[in-house]
């Protein structure tokens, strides 16, 4: 295939994506801003007016980004898992691997899709908090490459979740039972410095505690963790992921039904 084509057929891909859960957008995009929303009234207003400040920042514009990020991880996840699932099972990813696409294409249709997703939801989140928290964007480009980065990685993840996936009750295992709790459990409502130093040490190993820190470090200026670390992590993390897709587009039969 000539660049063209390929372009063509990654464009499309795309589009599907895009008007897949734009079409339904009552669905996809709503229910996640009023989710955030009442998280900033609840834990940002109403109980962050009685904690008053976290690492010398107002508690609502502590919450922020962890919020902003949770609701990036979880679409961004969501869209890829349902739609590349969906795909699998009705076939319709055989009739892609048969076409001359090439898988590196196939899988960038479907990040994209998902990324897109996540960082529209992401997008207007933010501009909710903005009603609720008063603060200025500290770096811009931190901000724009941990948020892209996070959007991308977990969408390549929502694809590995959908390859290994046998049903569409399987899909919703990963974001229960492993990505709530470690969100959770990742700084988005508290400092790691208020833990036991146990607890400081367990949390090391929560990839989200990087990703939500980076972001709060490019939104606000402060952080738990080391920024280079963090994003030198994420990249690290897309391309073992994306090498990991590639394997199994090219390679595994769990995408034939």
């Amino acid at each position: 295939m000539n660049k063209q084509v390929i372009w063509v057929a990654y464009c499309t891909l795309v589009r599907k994506e895009v008007k897949r859960f734009t079409r339904i957008w009552v669905q996809t995009l709503l229910p996640p801003v009023i989710t955030m929303s009442l998280y900033f009234l609840i834990f940002g207003k109403l109980i962050g007016e009685r904690i008053g400040e976290m690492s010398g920042t107002p508690y609502i514009a502590f919450v922020v980004p962890g919020l902003v990020m949770m609701a990036v991880i979880n679409n961004s996840f969501a869209n890829v898992v349902s739609s590349f699932f969906s795909a699998k099972f009705n076939r319709s990813i055989e009739e892609l691997q048969v076409s001359p696409t090439p898988s590196s294409i196939i899988i960038a249709g479907y990040v994209t899709g998902g990324a897109l997703r996540g960082l529209l939801i992401g997008l207007i989140v933010t501009g909710v908090a903005f009603f609720f928290a008063d603060f200025t964007i500290y770096s811009p480009i931190i901000t724009i490459t941990v948020i892209v980065l996070a959007a991308i990685l977990f969408a390549l993840a929502g694809l590995i979740n959908a390859t290994f996936a046998n049903s569409f009750d399987d899909i919703n295992i990963i974001p229960t039972f492993v990505l709530t709790p470690l969100t959770y459990l990742g700084g988005v409502f508290y400092s790691i410095d208020m833990l036991p130093a146990f607890g400081q040490v367990l949390s090391q190993f929560n990839p989200i505690l990087y990703l939500v820190n980076s972001f709060r470090y490019g939104l606000l200026g402060i952080s738990d963790i080391h920024i280079g670390a963090a994003i030198t992590g994420l990249v690290a993390g897309v391309a073992v992921l994306y090498s990991i897709c590639w394997w199994l587009m090219e390679k595994s039969q769990r995408l034939r039904q």
